[in-house]
């Protein structure tokens, strides 16, 4: 991304011509608007980087079809230099006839060529203090390539003084020819902006703007028909006679290269590959190929070459110009890149329809004016219908410069040092100036207006990402701050561990042949969050189909399911520009948090993760667990959609980004834990209502406020036993049962450092329960390394046996523990051994009848604890004849949340351990 430099900020604006009203499609639908349509075309042109062209910032709708375009802008045009009354040296032209070439040639091999707008205002002239290393940059280069060939606006594209023939004699029809023929338009309209260039003047110079363009087209259309092949020499001729002066002998190769782009015919005409081995361009083309190259494209998923390429020891006379200038103030900002100077701007309160209103170039008039009318001439009888057209809605090519006074006042108390900070290793990133944990605790919708915050967070995520892959570990230190928007797109990447040469990857796969799922892609793609102005452009249909082709073809063991389409709306977003990299991360996606959901048949996959939703429902909200079971408002019936498209079909994308920056922190258990967070804010509407209420709160998404959501599903997260949502079908998971390490969670926002992993002796392989059973318990299963972690039991597991002397003991230690542990064995077997810090309550002794009718707990000294503990994680354990599923059952039906179940017995698990203390009475 190109940096701003001496640049600024300039902004034009144009009208799409609007449908009819009752126009549409041949699928029945309202036509898209021309300027979506021009809006997704955009995206292209937005992220074109060329050192020879005018970079595309941002293009904005307003109402009534008004655009409004974003653009680099330079204060000096080859106009300028014409008007100034003296013509351009050979080796200026030279260097600038190159670099239009390359500019042209870049746009070709992009397929954004023709330009068909270039003309001497067009032409920016860059010098940089230095006429001799002067070089250009062609502007408005994109409007015929935005606007499907000008079809979709109601003015002609091109200045009238420098439009090929052929483009005057077709017009429109013009688009409809040989490619390559139609790029050559803009070889003429070169070789004649040189030509003014040598001379100092215009060709035509007693035509004024205000002429009538007929004149101005009659006259090339006289010369080109009045010449046999090249028209250098008349247009010469008449150059020096209208303008009565003296031209030096032009130089031959100059002459012979004019005469190559002013050729009448353009199948005759040169092409720009031609015009780039011309003789005259040897010595540049030598030039060029002594620059260092960058790294090839492949090298790495992000577009970031090394700085230190082409650095070279500073001189004797370089070291004193430095160290002089180290006192004058430096324009910091004219280093930052174009596009995160125009955010930043954004953010400082900058507006481009005040902006133009403040310049007159937007005038507003009465609504009575813009009525329809239609008069009858009393003296001729005829009727005069409608106004004229207003000039408004013609192409205004004023631009109006973008003051970046606002910006630099909120800036000028940054340290300078800010805009270049040092990341060294081991370095807390806290001690960077401007990113302290203080500015961090204000509500994200704030952190991400405040100019100053964003400035900091986006020039370290980028020092940041410009290390990816080394620096990955700082990059995920860092997002569990806060994600930047500008950054978003990058920094997701990083999350996901994309790299590689995904450009190569993706430009291999078959996007094109026919498959059997293409129907089903068309039904869903234009359905596919349409609200959102680039997804409703052919050019966002286009992408989303071709994406969705690309992950149905590379992914054999799969199958196209409705909600995929959903998946890919925040990569697309985010990366419209770049395909590859939007593919990578949903390859990347999928895997970790949906794997096997894709399967023919998945209804195995579905219901085991419901299943495990269900648990954690009742594990933290069992009061609405219990109402939901009653009225029989199961998961199934809601949450499906959810868990398929990750909430991409539940919220829009604004709050999904919020969402997925947390969600991509976690692991796969997070989005169970987002599903807890939406139930528990709608707690109190969900248990107030019946089951056809919540059909219908539910088939209508209620507003969730998603920053309560993404706080809540941390929460949730961090208090849910990492076993307690193991799955059969989830990596993760199935790495977990089969370690014999102790589990050490996926740290969130908030939360504290890691702490080293525990090796546990002899620890086996955990079994993991099967369908039927996750359905038929209420509870979640936990394995005896969350217990030892809740517990508390690092010393006992390390062989630091405990041993009490007497129930009093016990019971003063018992409050100690980190949660409960239920014992719902015997009294003889629970006195032989038990987990310390434990509770015995035997099953049938445990429960009774509440007069005679509703289940409650059996009175007692345990009852007392038990309801003292109510809040607090309870673990229970027993032997398989014990039932401990059916107890956590009956404890959650009376109300008691963060209820588990050790998974397999006392016995198999706890005694091989060593686990087990004893009364001396009892052993």
């Amino acid at each position: 991304m190109a940096a701003l430099g001496s640049a600024k900020l300039g902004v034009t604006t144009f009208f799409a011509s609007a449908h009819q009203r009752d126009q549409c499609g041949s699928n029945g639908l309202p036509l898209t608007p021309n300027s979506i349509r021009i809006l997704g075309r955009f995206q292209t042109l937005k992220h074109a980087n060329h050192p020879n062209l005018s970079q595309y910032v941002d293009l904005v709708r307003s109402k009534n079809e008004r655009l409004f375009v974003v653009s680099e802008w330079h204060a000096t045009s080859v106009e300028d230099l014409i008007a100034s009354g003296r013509g351009q040296s050979v080796s200026s032209l030279q260097r600038f006839a190159f670099q239009s070439l390359q500019a042209l040639s870049y746009m070709n091999e992009r397929g954004i060529a023709p330009h068909r707008n270039l003309s001497p205002r067009n032409v920016f002239v860059v010098s940089e203090g230095n006429d001799e290393k002067a070089c250009v940059k062609l502007s408005q280069y994109g409007l015929y390539y935005m606007t499907d060939c000008g079809k979709e606006v109601s003015f002609p594209i091109g200045s009238p003084r420098y439009m090929a023939p052929e483009v005057i004699a077709k017009g429109k029809r013009s688009t409809n020819g040989h490619l390559e023929i139609c790029r050559k338009c803009d070889i003429w309209s070169l070789g004649m902006c040189l030509l003014e260039a040598y001379l100092g003047c215009h060709i035509w110079p007693d035509l004024s703007a205000k002429d009538d363009i007929r004149d101005i087209l009659q006259r090339i259309m006289t010369l080109a028909s009045t010449s046999d092949g090249t028209v250098l020499g008349n247009l010469l001729a008449c150059s020096m006679y209208r303008a009565n002066t003296q031209t030096p002998e032009m130089p031959s190769e100059l002459k012979d290269f004019l005469g190559k782009c002013l050729t009448v015919a353009a199948a005759n005409r040169a092409s720009v590959r031609e015009l780039l081995d011309h003789p005259w361009f040897v010595h540049m083309k030598e030039q060029s190929k002594n620059k260092k190259n960058r790294l090839p494209r492949g090298s790495w998923c992000f577009d970031y070459s090394y700085r230190s390429a082409n650095l070279t020891m500073p001189g004797s006379d370089d070291i004193g110009r430095i160290i002089s200038s180290t006192d004058v103030d430096e324009d910091f900002l004219a280093s930052r890149p174009i596009q995160e100077v125009y955010h930043l701007w954004t953010l400082a309160g900058g507006d481009l329809e005040s902006e133009l209103k403040r310049q007159g170039l937007i005038r507003t008039k009465p609504a009575v004016l813009q009525l329809p009318r239609a008069v009858l001439c009393a003296e001729s009888g005829s009727i005069v219908c409608g106004y004229e057209k207003d000039r408004i809605y013609q192409l205004n090519e004023v631009a109006v410069v973008l003051s970046l006074f606002q910006l630099e006042q909120r800036l000028q108390d940054i340290d300078k040092r800010s805009f270049y900070p040092l990341l060294e290793a081991g370095e807390n990133l806290r001690k960077i100036p401007g990113a302290s944990p203080e500015v961090a605790r204000l509500p994200l919708v704030i952190r991400e207006k405040d100019v100053e915050y964003q400035f900091h967070r986006i020039v370290l995520f980028q020092r940041l990402m410009e290390g990816y892959p080394y620096t990955r570990d700082k990059i995920l230190r860092e997002a569990r701050i806060d994600i930047p928007p500008l950054m978003r797109a990058k920094i997701w990447a990083a999350l996901l561990d994309v790299r590689g040469d995904i450009h190569a990857e993706y430009a291999a796969i078959d996007k094109e042949t026919e498959t059997t799922t293409d129907r089903q892609i068309e039904v869903d793609v234009p359905r596919c969050h349409q609200y959102n102005e680039l997804f409703s452009s052919p050019s966002g249909h286009a992408k989303f189909k071709r994406i969705l082709k690309a992950w149905v073809v590379s992914h054999t063991n799969w199958v196209y399911w409705q909600g995929l389409d959903s998946l890919v709306a925040p990569f697309l977003h985010l990366n419209f520009h770049d395909e590859a990299l939007a593919f990578a991360c949903l390859k990347a996606f999928v895997p970790k948090y949906l794997n096997d959901f894709f399967l023919k048949d998945n209804s195995a996959v579905a219901q085991e993760y419901l299943a495990v939703f269900s648990h954690l429902i009742a594990y933290h909200e069992p009061e609405l667990y219990n109402h939901l079971d009653e009225i029989g408002f199961i998961p199934e019936l809601y949450a499906i959609p959810w868990f398929l498209t990750m909430y991409t079909h539940v919220f829009p994308l604004h709050k999904i980004f919020h969402l997925w920056d947390t969600l991509l922190l976690g692991n796969s258990s997070l989005p169970l834990c987002v599903g807890v967070a939406i139930l528990i804010q709608l707690k109190d509407l969900l248990i107030s209502y019946g089951f056809n209420e919540c059909i219908l709160l539910f088939s209508d998404m209620p507003d969730v406020d998603i920053q309560r959501c993404v706080l809540d599903s941390i929460r949730v997260f961090k208090a849910t036993p990492c076993s307690a949502t193991m799955r059969r079908h989830d990596k993760i998971s199935m790495e977990l049962a089969n370690s014999k390490l102790v589990p050490i969670k996926i740290h969130l926002p908030g939360s504290r450092e890691t702490s080293p992993e525990l090796q546990t002796p002899d620890l086996q392989s955990v079994e993991m329960l099967t369908l039927h059973e996750l359905k038929e318990e209420s509870c979640p299963r936990i394995t005896i390394s969350d217990t030892v972690i809740m517990c508390g039991l690092e010393d006992e597991l390390l062989g630091h046996r405990v041993v009490l002397n007497s129930t009093e003991k016990q019971t003063e230690k018992r409050s100690k523990g980190k949660c409960l542990v239920i014992d719902i064995r015997s009294q003889l077997e629970f006195r032989r051994g038990h987990v310390l810090y434990s509770i015995n309550m035997p099953f049938h002794q445990a429960f009774g009848n509440a007069d005679g009718k509703e289940l409650a707990l059996a009175n007692g000294p345990e009852k007392d604890l038990l309801v003292k503990h109510k809040g607090r994680p309870i673990i229970i354990v027993g032997n398989p004849n014990n039932d401990p599923p059916t107890f956590g059952r009956q404890l959650v039906s009376l109300g008691f949340p963060k209820v588990s179940v050790l998974l397999g017995g006392v016995a198999s698990t706890l005694k091989p351990l060593g686990l087990l203390s004893s009364f001396e009475d009892g052993q």
